[in-house]
């Protein structure tokens, strides 16, 4: 079974830029009356604008659209040239929004805030049209379901994942905004261990830091603050994690291990890739089918030094993309873990990042309160078909579409046959010309012989046979 995908194909990336003074690139300024924000979320549109719609969330509470394909201003003008090329702006809560969210092509957005609420707003009239109750704890993540725009799932900083279903709603008399309640929540879903040799650090928080919708659309991937695992979740029976991977901690010199913490979570347009971004500043990729085998590439050399700090797969699958608290932006070409690119301007730590979906064009934001956009103009992605890599999780294959030159458009074929791993021709002798290498293949295996585990005891028995235990032996028994 397939899929057409806005995913592109792989261009060749000369040279970003964020200096602006051409279209597409340039540095916008966050402030309102004349007050500085710092940016804590930003997002590409999918559709809007033809996917350069930029929204903007801050620590006061605003939401801001930008036109990205405009000419954006330079570091020097963006002060006096932000309001020229804003086309929207609006104080959504009267806390910092963590999350925003383009749902139902690209008409609503879903903002996550420190008030505790998920708020739904219509794009043109930035009107509010819902508000989303139920997380005793400021809400720090979002993600839509992959396919039907009236779900998404929420993670709290009290520790709880919720559903929502706009469909579900409640009206209050004397209220204008409809209100809403989640339709499933578990909480306490990334608790601290408690064992003697894993110290517990002090006031440590429970905060579930990332939720994301698996393309198979029934498993959400959830990551915390405090144990440093990701769990993957059946939404249709939200009681016990399926699966989940190793938790990463180091020991001290008192042989006491230490817990790293998960910022954010990402993947690839498949799921057949998942990185975690960890507070031991390195960022882990796991196998979407078989993430209990553990880490199977990690990716280092930024600093995260907060849990602001976010990671992002890029829509071709060949990159990873990361703020850092040492104020640089770092690229990795995914099978060159060893080797980021650098790009250096903003001057403070950058936060959150993302990547358009129609060109090479990236946003990364930073506490300096302002947001860069770096460009390549003259290079766009290229369409191609995506294979869906979910039927019902029996299939696991690699997006690494071959092409002879970069402008060729690669088509994967309908029955997709493994492929051996191609090997470089030549290494670029620009660090960022190396971002335009060939895209990794991942090893494909059978389900391993686990030992009887947490999955094993909880998960049920199908006709007699063995558990399933894996997510993919999961769900050839759904």
């Amino acid at each position: 079974m397939f899929f057409s995908s806005a995913v592109r194909g792989r261009p060749h990336m000369g040279r970003l830029c964020s200096e602006g003074g051409s279209s597409g690139s340039g540095v916008l300024s966050v402030e309102h009356d004349g007050v500085p924000a710092p940016p804590l979320a930003v997002s590409y549109s999918k559709k809007r604008g033809d996917g350069h719609m930029l929204a903007v969330a801050d620590e006061e509470g605003f939401v801001s659209i930008f036109n990205t394909r405009l000419q954006l201003p330079t570091f020097m003008a963006t002060n006096y040239e932000t309001d020229k090329i804003r086309l929207k702006s609006w104080m959504a809560h009267t806390n910092a929004i963590f999350d925003v969210s383009w749902i139902q092509d690209d008409t609503r957005i879903l903002t996550a805030s420190g008030d505790q609420t998920v708020r739904l707003w219509d794009v043109e009239s930035h009107k509010a049209l819902g508000v989303m109750r139920g997380h005793s704890g400021s809400v720090k993540s979002l993600c839509a379901h992959p396919s039907n725009a009236e779900i998404f799932a929420s993670g709290s900083r009290d520790g709880s994942i919720a559903l929502w279903d706009l469909r579900t709603s409640t009206t209050i008399s004397g209220t204008e905004v409809t209100h809403y309640r989640p339709v499933s929540c578990v909480t306490d879903t990334h608790l601290a261990p408690r064992s003697k040799n894993v110290r517990r650090r002090k006031g440590a928080t429970y905060s579930v830091t990332g939720v994301l919708y698996q393309q198979d659309e029934r498993i959400l991937a959830t990551s915390g603050a405090a144990d440093g695992v990701v769990k993957f979740w059946d939404t249709r029976k939200l009681k016990v994690p399926v699966v989940q991977t190793p938790s990463q901690h180091t020991r001290t010199s008192e042989g006491v291990g230490r817990v790293h913490g998960i910022t954010s979570l990402s993947q690839d347009p498949t799921s057949s890739r998942l990185i975690a971004s960890c507070t031991d500043s390195k960022i882990y990729m796991y196998d979407g089918a078989f993430p209990e085998r553990g880490v199977i590439s990690s990716f280092s050399g930024h600093i995260v030094g907060s849990f602001y700090i976010k990671a992002a797969f890029s829509p071709d699958s060949a990159h990873i993309l990361s703020g850092s608290t040492d104020g640089n932006v770092y690229i990795w070409q995914v099978d060159n873990p060893s080797n980021p690119a650098v790009l250096e301007g903003h001057r403070g730590e950058v936060t959150a990042v993302d990547w358009c979906s129609s060109s090479c064009k990236i946003v990364t934001s930073s506490d300096d309160c302002m947001v860069r956009v770096w460009s390549l103009k003259e290079h766009e992605f290229t369409r191609h078909q995506l294979p869906s890599l979910f039927c019902h999780r029996l299939h696991c294959v690699s997006t690494s579409p071959s092409s002879t030159s970069n402008d060729d458009v690669s088509v994967i074929p309908e029955t997709p046959q493994p492929k051996q791993p191609k090997s470089l021709a030549s290494t670029p002798t620009s660090v960022l010309d190396s971002l335009s290498e060939l895209h990794p293949n991942l090893p494909h295996g059978s389900s391993p012989r686990a030992k009887r585990d947490i999955r094993q005891v909880l998960s049920p028995v199908f006709d007699g046979r063995k558990r399933p235990r894996t997510i993919r032996d999961y769900f050839s028994h759904t």
